[in-house]
């Protein structure tokens, strides 16, 4: 059977309809396909970056902390370090400088007087304290005696025809020198017992010059003194 020319037509445009609609919905549901796995992929990625963001920020506060209590660490340790210092400048275990004064005491060279009593042209242990303590009266922040640090534990007494300073023997000249307010330090001398060293110069010829150089005078470490007996009180 011969189909007319209008029939043949609405069949081919049925058919393109049909197929029309076919290719639509073969997109429509690829479309649904891709987007149902895009969903699937995208929100667990979103989850994981959101846990590693996470993680992040507890990373980064938990450095914070630790770089927190580094910086106290070294503050502290900055300020300990500060105190002791300070605790061995005090006791005089470091090597200081500054201006000050220079005293030298040296024995008489001959007798005036054979029968004098030989001491008097000496210089006695007792001179060299006495000297010490007006210094530190007069506000010395350092002194040596023949290069030994004057300390607490120091001890100035005579060893026969020495002085013993520290444990070591020391023989004339003493050259004694102090640290400190030059005006003060030479202030602190014109006392009584100055006097009454140059009146043994004159009478005896000892020496006893008193220098307050330009220059910084250098004034050595003193030794730690060790304890065998002694202990520190807790809580002390």
């Amino acid at each position: 059977m011969t189909l007319p020319k209008k029939g043949k037509l609405l069949i081919a445009m049925a058919a393109c309809i049909i197929g029309a609609l076919f290719v639509i919905l073969i997109k429509t549901t690829g479309t649904q396909g891709s987007l149902s796995t895009r969903s699937d992929t995208v929100v667990p990625s979103l989850i994981q970056v959101e846990q590693e963001n996470q993680q992040l920020v507890n990373d980064n506060e938990k450095l914070k902390q630790e770089l927190k209590q580094y910086q106290m660490g070294e503050n502290a340790n900055s300020l300990t370090f500060q105190q002791l210092q300070k605790a061995k400048v005090s006791a005089g275990l470091t090597e200081v400088k500054g201006l000050g004064i220079r005293i030298t005491l040296d024995d008489a060279k001959t007798y005036t007087n054979e029968s004098d009593d030989p001491n008097y042209y000496l210089i006695h242990e007792e001179y060299i304290r006495q000297i010490v303590n007006w210094l530190w009266n007069g506000g010395a922040e350092a002194i040596s005696v023949n290069g030994q640090r004057i300390t607490s534990a120091t001890e100035v007494f005579c060893s026969g025809s020495y002085i013993q300073i520290n444990g070591t023997l020391q023989m004339a000249p003493y050259i004694i020198e102090a640290v400190g307010d030059q005006h003060n330090l030479q202030s602190a001398l014109k006392f009584y017992f100055w006097d009454r060293l140059g009146e043994y110069q004159q009478q005896y010829g000892i020496t006893r010059t008193l220098e307050a150089p330009d220059e910084t005078l250098t004034i050595p470490a003193g030794q730690l003194k060790k304890f065998k007996y002694a202990e520190p009180v807790k809580g002390g």
